[in-house]
């Protein structure tokens, strides 16, 4: 390191990199939703990805 560099260090969340994995995972199905959609937005987007699901 030279000098005026500081060594960098990522904070510690508590969370093993799995769990951050698993909740990405769990908002997956959110991807294409705008940022700052609302309620009825969001029901909307999960209503059509359930009928599209049931169709195939």
């Amino acid at each position: 390191m030279s000098e005026g560099e500081s060594e960098r260090e990522e904070p510690a969340t508590g969370v093993s990199g799995d769990e951050m994995a698993d909740a990405a995972d769990e908002r997956r199905h959110l991807h294409d939703l705008e940022p700052g959609a609302g309620c009825a937005e969001i029901w909307e987007h999960l209503s059509e990805r359930r009928e599209h699901a049931e169709s195939d």
